[in-house]
């Protein structure tokens, strides 16, 4: 094979139609573990049966693809292109760098990226969606990475969610924010910094004015009509209205929506949306 395109499953792409023999795509799961349950985080993985799990559970945590499992990916094809979750959200972007360098000692052939997207869900499915575009157009290796790079750096993550209770017990975000929004039933406004890392930006209470807010600020950091892409954990109807709020206002605008996978399931948590623009 030519090509590998692949992610861990923070990228909330399940499928992805490539139009030849020589380009593929896979994602590397990670696992989910909810009280003495371990889910391997695949395409096929059940989301609403998961979510009601998750929700009972009395302990979770999750854990990201080791060396190995992306080394059995990288091996597959001559050029391979690798998106992971934040580096400084999870350990999955130093395991696949690793994986890279054990591979390329054996076969010192296989060309092999590893881009830190900085962000998760959405923004990956941009970057995997680029690449295979390049791929295409017989574009280099060191070309795909670097449009790659640029979007990881570029595009902006906002995320608003009911509970942050994942967040917070996996040392993501601070407990205060956690308490806010489970106990007076706001829904807390956050943000990916520009390292990659999570920030609380505001809260709102209600679904309207929360889409509102979040669509100010959007606006604040530049959105002007450009491609958005939401992410949701079992809260298709919140992101269609979010869909149709941009479109009153950029009727040319380009929405395009997702259901969450089995990692974002778990820190989105349900009815969580993500927005990458």
């Amino acid at each position: 094979m030519k090509w590998m395109i692949t992610a861990d499953s923070s990228c909330d792409l399940r499928n992805l139609e490539t139009g030849s023999a020589d380009i593929a795509y896979e994602t590397v799961p990670f696992v989910l573990t909810l009280d003495d349950t371990h889910y391997r985080d695949t395409v096929d993985l059940d989301i609403p049966s998961f979510v009601e799990h998750m929700e009972r559970s009395r302990t979770s945590h999750s854990a990201c693809p080791s060396p190995g499992d992306w080394a059995e990916v990288f091996e597959k094809a001559e050029n391979t292109i690798a998106f992971t979750i934040s580096g400084n959200l999870s350990g999955s972007h130093n395991s696949a760098v690793s994986a890279m360098r054990m591979v390329q000692e054996d076969h010192p052939g296989k060309k092999i990226s590893v881009v830190d997207s900085l962000s998760t869900g959405p923004k990956l499915v941009v970057m995997v969606n680029k690449a295979l575009e390049m791929i295409q157009k017989g574009e280099s290796l060191e070309r795909v990475t670097e449009a790659c790079e640029q979007i990881a750096h570029s595009m902006r993550t906002i995320f608003t969610l009911c509970s942050f209770h994942n967040l917070a017990q996996n040392g993501r975000i601070g407990k205060l924010a956690s308490y806010i929004a489970v106990h007076l039933g706001i829904r807390v406004i956050g943000e990916g910094s520009r390292e990659g890392k999570i920030q609380m930006r505001d809260k709102a209470r209600g679904d309207g004015k929360t889409l509102r807010r979040v669509l100010e600020i959007m606006e604040q950091e530049g959105y002007n009509g450009s491609s958005v892409y939401v992410s949701h954990c079992l809260n298709e109807g919140l992101a269609e209205q979010f869909r149709r709020m941009i479109l009153q206002k950029w009727n040319m605008a380009k929405v395009e929506i997702f259901q969450t996978r089995g990692l974002d399931s778990y820190y989105a948590e349900n009815k969580g949306l993500i927005v990458v623009y």
